[in-house]
């Protein structure tokens, strides 16, 4: 006889020895356990996910429209007449100059791209300087590494005197208190970027 049939003699005898009332309570327990399993295994995962699923159809969402802006602008790159690469870094230095002061411009070689240093740049000056470099010089990052830097606090100004009426004799010089470490980061300082990009160009 095998395990199975042994076990199903035993599970027979086993019910037969118990109480009509026992019965019932054995069989409400069983009852019980199989829908606990039931819901664990099969209705909470599905009823979680059904829940969730308005929040993953949204970011979807914003994902398929990030990918179609970003799809809309290499197209409108690749409509845009193909500036030559010596026009193409004249335009990339100047908008380093006019753009990013503290910045420097190093071009590897002729197929190589251009290498920009930045130092304490702000992030909304260094966005509005790639789209510059972009629309102008068609160049794009191919590689970025960018560090925040850490920007000192503006340190604040004494009040100046106030003037004395004419005649009157000046009172006693008083000592200006400087600004103390609490006071003076009580204002957070915006953050800044040291790091390079290598901007690449196009092909002569």
């Amino acid at each position: 006889m095998s395990a199975l049939a042994t076990f199903h003699v035993r599970r027979k005898l086993w019910w037969a020895q118990l109480a009509p009332r026992e019965q019932r309570l054995a069989t409400v327990a069983l009852t019980l356990v199989v829908l606990a399993l039931l819901w664990w295994v099969a209705l909470a995962p599905a009823l979680r996910t059904l829940a969730d699923a308005p929040a993953a159809h949204a970011q979807l969402d914003a994902q398929l429209q990030q990918m179609s802006t970003l799809q809309a602008q290499a197209r409108q790159l690749q409509t845009q007449p193909r500036v030559p690469r010596d026009d193409a870094l004249r335009a990339l230095e100047g908008a380093v100059r006019d753009g990013l002061p503290n910045a420097q411009l190093q071009v590897a070689g002729a197929s190589e791209g251009a290498t920009v240093t930045v130092r304490s740049t702000a992030p909304d000056a260094l966005a509005q300087w790639l789209a510059q470099a972009r629309a102008n010089a068609r160049a794009v990052p191919r590689e970025v590494h960018l560090t925040r830097s850490q920007a000192l606090p503006v340190a604040p100004t004494s009040p100046r005197p106030a003037a004395l009426p004419a005649g009157r004799p000046a009172a006693a010089p008083t000592l200006a208190l400087a600004a103390t470490p609490a006071e003076a980061s009580a204002t957070p300082a915006a953050p800044r970027w040291d790091g390079t990009l290598v901007m690449s160009l196009p092909a002569r």
